[in-house]
């Protein structure tokens, strides 16, 4: 078996250009060599010179006899002759040797030996050759110089041939690169631009010849598989577009239902016109021919009907209330589910009103709320219907929202039963704790007046009629509160201006001068704590009225840092120590108990003959009282001069 082997296009590039990389390389490693060896023979080149001139140096401290130098001099030649021998790798300074180059050098060495022993040993009595020497001597270091000079001009020559030899590399190993990059990389990626292009234009029909096994050859792969994806979606889109299009409007249609049920649900004033509304909503939705809508017992075993559309009037009539087993309808449980009914196929149920009307399917659908049943809707169509699972969803949310509409109607009617009975027995109290107790008054005044009148007693029937004057017009008064305490309105922004109307009205009706004064800026009250508050107000200005005996009332009002209301006056006041409470006045009583519904503190302080205060101190909101019941500080049980 023949195994094909792929190679990648880094893989490729690295082939093509690796030979022109180590030739360059070589070329190179052989460049620095032969500039190295250009440096070394220069060096010696440079040296050999300098021993030439150091020889007409030498001749010249000879000839002139001036040979305090001459031992320095020698010693240079000396240590030039051996650094050419061996070399100086550190400048670097080397002699390229050869045969030739060899013999040159032994020839200086030897004539510097004889020119040592002839004119520096010897001290000879003339100098006449001293002259044709030295120039015969510094011409054989001529010839040494020349045969390293040969050398370096050899090297020179290899020098050029390397830079063109890498030049010529350089340029077809570019040129190659530039080929192979054409043929593997540009070609290839021509092709695919001009496919992207056909494709950008709507030819879906643009496809990428594979010619290779690389990196590119796969791309060419992907970019076929992607083209045809998008033609199959695209000859598909339409069928898909509409298919979108299907599911939104279902989505739509639901939402519009569901708003729709909401609407009413939260519009309905009634059971009977939510059931009602519900029932014509639910057969528009569900697109049934009957609907109906039936409550379930609390044990679940009586169904009554409270509402129907599309359903024959006779079978309304006979299924106004049905019992748990009359019928396929009303089977419904706490733990039922939507249920699909085939009635032809249910021919064995007691009733056949719905087999009667013509009527193919029942769906009924229960109507719970947390798992407590209350009633089920029953859908009736002269088809069989197999409703999908978003059409079974949408019934069953539908019914949920009817389920939370009727428990809402519940909870609301029995708030408004609960307000009713409140308002009720506060006006039951404020009727017994004011006129009754009035009227009980003026009927044992009547009783006396009889005894008075049967005895002929013309002095206790003076008296008797202006007791039962005072309680009339107590009487009267007392009505006349307790209808302003009714009209009583709070506002909701500020307690302020219902304050000035209270005191504007308890002057106009008693007579006695009042002052409001507020003092810092607070939160505003809830409504309810600001009836409440006033109703407080009202009740000490009433004490005021009827016992104080005062010519002057103050309302003082603190905001900060809690709610704090003083009303005080300067009547005849009382002594809390000695003073007792009459039981028919029970206007402490009242409030006691309004203080106590909103967690309230008050507080009677009173000196006789200097007046009383009544003091009401709002419990904080982040510090809410232990207790809500109502503080009394400094209260006898009984009094008979003040009842407060």
């Amino acid at each position: 078996m023949t195994i094909q082997r792929h190679w990648s296009l880094g893989a490729k590039l690295l082939m093509v250009g690796a030979p022109f990389l180590l030739l360059v390389f070589m070329a190179t490693v052989a460049t620095l060599w032969v500039s190295w060896q250009l440096d070394g023979g220069a060096a010696a080149v440079n040296e050999a010179g300098r021993m030439r001139m150091q020889s007409y140096r030498m001749s010249l401290s000879i000839g002139t006899r001036e040979t305090s130098q001459l031992p320095e001099q020698i010693t240079e030649f000396d240590r030039s002759l051996a650094i050419l021998r061996h070399g100086d790798p550190d400048r670097p300074l080397f002699v390229p040797w050869d045969t030739d180059t060899n013999q040159r050098f032994a020839v200086v060495e030897s004539n510097w030996a004889a020119y040592q022993a002839r004119w520096i040993l010897a001290k000879p009595a003339t100098y006449d050759e001293l002259r044709a020497d030295t120039v015969a001597f510094a011409s054989h270091i001529d010839d040494f110089v020349n045969s390293i000079e040969v050398h370096i001009a050899q090297w020179t020559a290899l020098l050029h041939l390397l830079q063109m030899s890498m030049l010529a590399s350089v340029v077809v190993g570019a040129t190659v690169l530039l080929y192979t990059g054409y043929l593997f990389v540009l070609e290839p990626v021509g092709q695919l631009k001009q496919a992207i292009e056909k494709i950008q234009k709507g030819n879906f029909d643009a496809r990428v010849e594979r010619v290779s096994s690389d990196e590119l050859g796969t791309l060419a792969d992907g970019f076929n598989g992607m083209a045809e994806h998008l033609q199959s979606m695209y000859r598909n889109l339409e069928a898909k577009v509409a298919e979108k299009t299907v599911l939104l409007k279902e989505k739509s249609d639901r939402l519009e239902s569901l708003y729709e049920v909401t609407d009413l649900v939260s519009k309905a004033t009634s059971l009977d016109a939510l059931a009602q509304d519900f029932t014509k909503s639910l057969a528009k939705i569900s697109h049934a021919d009957g609907v109906a809508l039936r409550w379930s017992n609390q044990g679940g075993q009586r169904h009554l009907m409270l509402a129907a559309h599309g359903l024959p009037a006779d079978m309304i009539d006979e299924e106004q209330c049905i019992y748990t087993g009359d019928c396929y309808c009303g089977s419904a449980s706490a733990d039922s589910d939507f249920r699909i009914i085939p009635i032809r196929d249910e021919s064995s149920a007691p009733l056949k009103h719905c087999l009667k009307a013509g009527f193919e399917t029942v769906i009924t659908l229960p109507v719970r709320l947390h798992q407590h049943l209350m009633g089920e809707v029953d859908l009736f169509y002269h088809a069989r219907i197999n409703p999908t699972p978003a059409e079974r969803s949408l019934l069953e949310a539908l019914c949920s929202h009817l389920a939370s509409g009727m428990e809402n109607l519940r909870l609301n009617a029995l708030e408004k039963e609960a307000a009713v009975s409140q308002e009720r027995h506060l006006l039951a109290r404020e009727l017994h704790d004011s006129i009754a107790q009035s009227l009980a008054f003026l009927k044992i005044q009547v009783q006396l007046m009889r005894d008075a009148v049967k005895n002929c007693n013309e002095s206790e029937i003076a008296k008797i009629l202006e007791e039962i004057d005072a309680g009339v017009r107590e009487s009267y008064s007392d009505v006349r509160e307790l209808l302003l305490h009714f009209r009583t309105r709070t506002n909701t922004e500020d307690i302020e201006p219902a304050l000035a109307t209270t005191l504007q009205k308890f002057e106009h009706q008693s007579g006695i001068k009042s002052a409001l004064t507020m003092q810092g800026q607070g939160l505003p009250l809830a409504p309810d704590v600001q009836i409440q508050v006033l109703h407080i107000v009202q009740e000490a200005l009433s004490n005021i009225r009827k016992h104080a005996h005062a010519s002057q009332a103050w309302l003082d009002v603190q905001q900060q840092p809690t709610w704090r209301f003083e009303v005080r006056d300067d009547g005849i006041g009382f002594n809390p120590d000695t003073d007792q409470f009459d039981e028919t006045h029970v206007g402490l009583r009242i409030m006691t108990e309004r203080a106590q519904r909103i967690g309230a503190h008050i507080k009677v302080l009173s000196t006789p003959l200097r007046g009383s205060a009544v003091i009401l101190t709002l419990t904080p909101p982040s510090h809410p009282s232990t207790s809500n019941a109502a503080r009394i500080d400094s209260l006898p049980a009984n009094r008979t001069a003040n009842t407060v």
